[in-house]
């Protein structure tokens, strides 16, 4: 029986005779392919609700006006598919980045940044920092990117149409963008963007969730909340409303308490050493 493997950069960094790469899309036929479904999607989706009712007129009536309508109507469809179609596959082939890779391996002095039609080349003297860029909504990643800052501007990095880096962890990702650059002296940076549009109660968190995020007892999660100003709501379930309106639940914002949980972490973790001095 296959093992899943432990490595939580699998499918996203690879070793090459060169260097070190670091891979967001795997497969460009798949992602072309995706851009395809977009591009025919979309003008059907506009189309379809005003053509389907003139076609039935149409066939109702055997009306020739009606008819030349709709054939004007799918020919413009079909000019709007082409048209987008080669639009969005010059745009994502000119500006999608498959993969960037670093050279050598270890200690980079130049970074190549391939695309669908071609590669450029960065020394690592004129790259000023890497953000890895994590989009969260109610404590969930909806996104990540990698943003390369130059001397000549940016370069955002986003993985593809379900490809493995969307899903990789972001700590060893950034670990392993420092090990790569090596003594270049250039910063890797975390930066999370939180969604915080209220969401209906039912997706906020309960207590025994953040104290299972937190690794707190239940009882110690309202003092926690309140100090490090974690928004809370209180609320009647819906499945309570008819029968028990008296009922209500708390229920806090998952996207601060997730931040909290990562405070929480580094404040455990730096707690250890400061003791030490002491």
């Amino acid at each position: 029986m296959a093992t899943r493997s432990t490595n939580p950069l699998a499918g996203v960094v690879s070793a090459t005779a060169a260097g070190g790469r670091l891979v967001f899309v795997p497969s460009r036929i798949r992602e072309l392919g995706v851009t395809l479904g977009g591009s025919a999607m979309v003008p059907l989706w506009v189309a379809t609700p005003l053509l389907l009712p003139m076609l039935l007129i149409a066939v109702l009536t055997e009306s020739g006006l009606l008819w030349a309508l709709v054939w004007v109507g799918l020919g413009l469809t079909v000019l709007a598919v082409i048209g987008l179609a080669l639009a969005l596959m010059f745009t994502v082939s000119a500006t999608m980045v498959r993969w960037i890779e670093f050279r050598p391996q270890g200690n980079a002095k130049q970074l190549v940044i391939a695309r669908s039609l071609g590669s450029s080349i960065v020394a690592a003297a004129d790259l000023q920092r890497i953000v890895v860029v994590e989009g969260l909504r109610l404590g969930r990643r909806k996104s990540i990117q990698v943003v390369l800052h130059t001397r000549g501007g940016t370069v955002q990095c986003e993985p593809g149409f379900r490809a493995p880096m969307s899903q990789v962890d972001a700590e060893a990702l950034l670990a392993w963008l420092t090990s790569q650059l090596g003594s270049a002296g250039v910063a890797v940076e975390y930066l999370a963007k939180v969604d915080r549009n209220f969401a209906c109660p039912e997706e906020w968190w309960t207590r025994s969730h953040l104290a299972a995020l937190w690794h707190v007892p239940v009882g110690a999660v309202d003092e926690l909340a309140v100090r490090h100003g974690v928004r809370s709501h209180q609320y009647t379930p819906r499945a309570m409303a008819l029968h028990s309106p008296a009922t209500t639940a708390t229920v806090y914002d998952p996207d601060r308490a997730y931040e909290v949980a990562e405070e929480l972490r580094r404040e455990n973790n730096t707690t250890p050493e400061a003791d030490a001095r002491r």
